[in-house]
């Protein structure tokens, strides 16, 4: 599980002994007079993913990550207070589970290799309790579900016909400041990365800038962003 493209990542030490994947319809039933209970197909709901594991306090044998280096173990309440952070943050989560062993780690071919899941998600509810006669694992259970981008898009008419812009979808959180560059305005650093040029006065409301100063806005100058 990582967030905000890879700036904090971690892997499930123990795997749970089951991976609840739910995916459900929305239909609905009405009663048609003469006809009876008829049933109208809609789409799909959100995917949800429940995981019950736990995180073990020491490097029990069935442990999947090293006890040292990048993916080491870590204790199990830095476990719990990332994800706090994260469902704090409320940005979504990315989520892969993958058959393929990380680079190093010993390959185990009775396991199949064949199943790939690789989506945004939201926490959707996390649960943790000490285990009881351990030496300090915590038992957890997460409920994710599938997160799907969404904002509002520009349009353009082109020939009449009504066109959207569409933007790549992205875990990255928005930067809340930026640093002034040589041909920086305040326009063109509104358009991009707000979007739009014409909401230079939201920045320039939110830094105190005058209208006096607009044009003498030095290089470096950091600058708070909505």
């Amino acid at each position: 599980m990582s967030f905000n493209e890879l700036e904090d990542l971690f892997r499930l030490p123990v795997n749970p002994e089951t991976l609840e994947i739910k995916e459900s319809g929305d239909s609905k039933s009405y009663t048609i007079v003469d006809l009876g209970e008829i049933n109208a197909i809609a789409y799909p709901k959100l995917t949800e993913i429940t995981i019950e594991s736990i995180f073990p306090a020491q490097h029990y044998p069935f442990v999947l990550v090293r006890s040292e280096g990048p993916n080491r173990l870590l204790r199990p309440f830095e476990y719990v207070e990332m994800i706090q952070k994260w469902m704090k943050s409320r940005r979504p989560i990315r989520f892969v589970l993958s058959g393929v062993n990380l680079k190093g780690e010993q390959d185990d071919s009775a396991i199949p290799n064949d199943l790939a899941l690789n989506m945004a998600m939201s926490i959707e509810g996390f649960t943790w309790k000490l285990s009881a006669g351990t030496s300090g694992d915590v038992e957890y259970s997460l409920s994710l579900k599938k997160y799907v981008f969404y904002q509002a898009s520009p349009v353009k008419i082109v020939k009449g016909q009504v066109k959207a812009e569409s933007k790549r979808a992205s875990d990255k959180a928005a930067p809340k400041t930026y640093t002034m560059k040589a041909g920086d305005s305040l326009w063109s650093i509104a358009k991009k990365v707000l979007g739009d040029g014409q909401k230079y006065k939201v920045i320039q409301k939110l830094n105190g800038i005058k209208d006096s100063e607009l044009k003498k806005l030095p290089i470096g100058k950091v600058l708070k962003l909505p």
